[in-house]
């Protein structure tokens, strides 16, 4: 919690994000969890709440719950329980969502923000997701009922934060903890991580203010767009003597607003019931310690080991860690080639741009797998191709299945260090620049650069421009 900037008032924010599970089925029956199939057709008895229809849990979804209760440091539950949260919307076919109320999977846990501010998080639960309505058709409403069933824990941050850089910090570190440790893609224009924010604004030494929950919110820019309208909005009615209501708002980010949904419930209207189809949930400690042992090193821990141990910087660490998939090809492109700030620079620049441009999903895509592009830097280290030569040869591996050796050679990118063809080229280089020779012989040294400009334009960029610079300096001081 910090002051807003007219320091006449205290924002209070927390966090309630909902991450889909990476399961293949749904949470309680078979069908498939995939996005985008056709409305409707990942459907079946269970999750459209036929009667007699009965759930049976997804042991995978379990699992991956606790490696995320596991991976945010919480207390897990070793006996969790369902419960049947009741509402009534055109999305949930059954009139009650099954979710974890009394007993729930993890509680406690915390994050550290890049301030160092650390963020308690209250609880993690298994919940069922519900459909999705679509109100956009004019008088009618649509219902595609693929995402209902579909696995989620919803992950309830204490009410710590009090900014919105805060709030999109705290979802940017959640999303990457999550992710490293393989619970879920998060990709939140497919649905898998949505985030529901509450906020209020009080005075300093009187009580928490009216909570007020934003809904729609599907990018971390939308939720520090609407966090920053939220307050703004509160902040006004407060100064003008009105009292805020209790309600539930949607962002509306064409017109950078929040507007009325429906007003706010409270936990009793939702008459929760222990779910009397599932029995309790027991998870076996030799569970958890295996789940604890097999946890991925997160993205933070990986950073600083390598600007520690590898010498890589700041930002290229950040560039690596983007995907998990990026992370590991670096580190075995790095084992591979002996050269980790080689390998960090050619994936952190050259390999990520092409990738960008491609719009592929990693550097295996596009056939730069760690032997290849270890390989690659072998032979740059073993003086066998330029810098340049090798950018050129890092374009035709694309694609290509064979070795980089093979097409180095295949395409004359071999670099040339033969003291009597780097002679021929400098030699002709200085007759063609006189002007440029005597500079240099004058002390002007770095009129070397047109020099040996010339001699990699003749020699189609081959040269060894390490040689070639000592033998154009020995000519130039040798001849009159």
């Amino acid at each position: 919690m910090v002051f807003s900037p007219s320091m006449l008032w205290r924002t209070v924010i927390g966090l309630e994000v909902h991450c889909q599970l990476g399961t293949r089925s749904k949470l309680f029956c078979p069908c498939p969890a995939t996005f985008g199939a056709p409305p409707n057709t990942h459907v079946c008895p269970v999750c459209l709440g036929a009667p007699g229809a009965l759930p049976v849990l997804n042991r995978e979804a379990v699992r991956l719950g606790l490696r995320a209760a596991l991976a945010l440091g919480c207390e897990v539950d070793r006996a969790s329980r369902f419960d049947r949260k009741h509402y009534f919307y055109c999305d949930l076919p059954k009139g009650y969502q099954i979710s974890q109320y009394a007993r729930p999977l993890a509680r406690g846990g915390a994050l550290v923000l890049a301030s160092g501010k650390r963020v308690r998080l209250r609880r993690i639960h298994l919940e069922e997701d519900a459909g999705k309505a679509i109100h956009d058709r004019g008088a009618h409403t649509l219902v595609d009922l693929n995402r209902a069933g579909v696995p989620l824990i919803e992950i309830v941050g204490e009410p710590e934060l009090g900014t919105a850089e805060e709030a999109q910090d705290y979802l940017a570190r959640l999303r990457e903890i999550l992710v490293f440790a393989g619970v879920s893609e998060c990709d939140m224009e497919k649905g898998s991580l949505r985030c529901d924010v509450n906020v209020s604004l009080h005075r300093r030494g009187e009580p928490l203010g009216t909570r007020v929950e934003l809904k729609n919110l599907n990018s971390f820019r939308n939720v520090g767009a609407a966090l920053e309208r939220e307050i703004a909005r509160q902040r006004a009615q407060l100064e003008a003597g009105e009292r805020v209501r209790q309600e539930t708002r949607l962002y509306d980010a064409a017109r950078g607003e929040t507007r009325v949904m429906r007003a706010k419930e409270d936990e009793d209207d939702y008459r929760y019931l222990p779910e009397p189809d599932l029995g309790v949930v027991h998870l076996a400690e030799e569970l958890l310690a295996r789940e604890q042992a097999a946890l991925p090193e997160p993205a933070a821990a990986r950073r600083a080991r390598w600007q520690a141990e590898l010498g890589l910087s700041a930002y290229d660490a950040g560039v690596l860690t983007a995907t998990p998939a990026l992370a590991d090809d670096f580190e075995a492109t790095a084992r591979l080639s002996g050269a980790p700030k080689e390998a960090a620079n050619w994936l952190a620049n050259d390999v990520a741009a092409a990738v960008t441009q491609a719009g592929a999903s990693g550097p295996r895509e596009l056939g730069y797998a760690p032997e290849r592009l270890a390989a690659l830097i072998g032979l740059v280290r073993e003086g066998r191709v330029s810098k340049s030569g090798a950018k050129d040869l890092l374009a035709a591996m694309r694609g290509n299945a064979r070795a980089p050796a093979e097409l180095l050679a295949e395409l004359g990118l071999a670099q040339v260090s033969d003291e009597g063809e780097l002679e021929a080229w400098c030699r002709a280089a200085i007759a063609a620049a006189g002007r440029a020779a005597a500079d240099v012989r004058a002390g002007e040294e770095k009129a070397l650069g047109a020099l040996l400009g010339k001699v990699m334009a003749s020699s189609g960029r081959r040269a060894n421009p390490a040689r070639a610079r000592e033998i154009l300096l020995r000519l130039i001081r040798e001849e009159p």
